[in-house]
């Protein structure tokens, strides 16, 4: 526990002035860095917010990341992440921090995101989109009664849609959200409370990325045709980013940033002079390579439409969303990782990047489903996502408009079912006229039902009007 004494004693609270790898020489820091090394985490906090806001000088802040987010360390290693909560928060506890920033937050959604069983309530009287659901908080301080409303254990998990009036009417919204909700006037957020944050953040989420590419890159190197991802070995950082999503609509806001932002992601793909051959270089260069490869393929179907908007299944990057994207599939869909990406899509400029991204991706996903080790888990963990994106009309008719996501669905399904085509036995095996063929029920695509998230959104993204009209445009000849 580190000690609320800013010039605590450094032998207990203080990181040691030299670094070291098994794999490499102990890594001397500057005279500057040394001194700051020393300090206690509070003295240190507040030195580097002080730097940052008053100074404008983020210099000692950053040697100072590269230290502690050192992609040689354990992502999860403890006093690190103990540090990074006392510079987030400036010198504040985390739970200071945490409560000025929410004294801020002015959310206009509520967001909450679940898991599997998990009961909540949905309204056909209020609900825009058939897939609207809200948590039991919101619909017990909405005005719902004489409404056809239903409570049921989700399935597949989801997020409540209160606030949202693209999914659900404005009168069934909670006093706490919307635009008429009650914190309205929330003032907004000091500059110096999260000008810390704004600089760390696309710090902490490298790191992350980091760490993703390093555990793939090993797989490729042992051979592996399957790949996993241990989140035990992350579980403390995803608590620490989720602790910060938690705090609301301004965190989410620096949070959206930082992963939209091309200038973040292009600074963790060129190569410095100085680190031409380090083995995050390394890493990216085995990942490029992969990409090129087509490590999760895609439907051939696609390229007879490749040059339609949105069709393109070439993957480039140009900001770490695209890439953590990217890794969700990988890695087959780890839980903790979905709901956090989640948790973050009240923002309005997070949710229209994840979700052109994952729409991107979405040919690779009927791939991943047909070929993953535990289907079913996979299935459902698309659905969770695909639902919140595919209920929002205006977002499902954005990307039907502009990246053809209509398209994208009926050709993934397409893809799943023409595969697994068997000759009708209704028919006389020897006319030449024999074309019909009927679906292999005895196929696991079908036993294990692989195909019902592709069926699912494609319900969802029908039920709004302009997309079902719109349907019957489709050049599928």
């Amino acid at each position: 526990m580190a000690s609320n004494n800013p010039f605590g004693n450094p032998s207990t609270s203080s990181i040691s002035t030299i670094s070291s790898t098994s794999s490499e020489a102990p890594v001397v820091h500057s005279p500057v860095l040394n001194s700051v090394l020393r300090r206690e985490k509070r003295a240190v906090a507040l030195y580097l917010k002080e730097e940052s806001s008053k100074a404008n000088n983020v210099k000692p802040l950053n040697d100072y990341l590269d230290h502690i987010l050192d992609p040689q360390r354990p992502i999860d290693d403890f006093e690190n992440l103990e540090t990074c909560k006392w510079i987030i928060a400036g010198g504040l506890t985390f739970e200071e921090f945490s409560k000025k920033v929410r004294d801020h937050d002015s959310s206009v959604m509520c967001g909450l995101v679940w898991t599997a069983n998990f009961v909540a309530y949905r309204c056909r009287t209020c609900g825009i989109s058939q897939c609207m659901s809200i948590c039991s908080d919101c619909f017990q301080m909405g005005n719902h009664e004489g409404h056809d409303y239903n409570m049921f254990r989700s399935q597949a998990g989801g997020a409540c849609d209160c606030g949202d009036a693209n999914v659900m009417k404005p009168e069934g919204f909670c006093p706490h959200h919307g635009e008429n909700r009650d914190n309205k006037s929330t003032p907004e957020a000091p500059l110096e409370l999260i000008t810390v944050a704004k600089e760390m953040m696309p710090r902490l989420f490298l790191r992350l990325l980091y760490h993703l590419r390093d555990q793939f890159v090993m797989q490729v190197r042992m051979g592996c045709t399957t790949f996993s991802l241990s989140i035990s070995e992350m579980e403390q950082f995803l608590n620490l980013m989720q602790s910060l999503s938690d705090m609301g609509a301004v965190m989410r806001r620096v949070m959206a940033e930082a992963l939209t932002n091309p200038a973040h992601y292009t600074k963790s793909t060129e190569p410095s002079s100085d680190k031409d051959n380090s083995v995050e270089v390394k890493n990216y260069q085995v990942f490029l390579q992969q990409l090129k490869n087509d490590c999760i393929p895609y439907p051939s179907n696609f390229d007879k439409y490749k040059d339609l908007p949105g069709m393109s299944q070439e993957l480039n990057y140009t900001t770490i969303i695209e890439e953590l994207v990217f890794w969700v599939l990988r890695y087959e869909f780890p839980q903790q990782l979905v709901t956090f990406l989640l948790g973050l899509l009240p923002d309005d400029l997070y949710k229209e990047a994840f979700a052109v991204a994952f729409v991107k991706h979405y040919s690779r996903i009927s791939v991943v489903l047909m070929v993953a080790r535990d289907r079913s888990m996979v299935a459902n963990r698309v659905v969770h996502i695909s639902v919140q994106l595919f209920s929002n009309r205006d977002l499902a008719v954005f990307l039907t408009e502009n990246y053809n996501l209509l398209l994208i669905i009926i050709l993934s399904l397409a893809d799943m079912i023409m595969g697994i085509r068997v000759a009708s036995s209704l028919e006389d095996p020897e006319m030449e006229s024999n074309f019909h063929c009927v679906v292999n029920c005895e196929d696991e695509i079908m036993k294990e039902h692989c195909y019902w998230p592709a069926v699912s959104d494609l319900i969802n993204v029908l039920s709004h009007r302009a997309i079902a009209h719109r349907f019957w445009k489709i050049p599928l000849c």
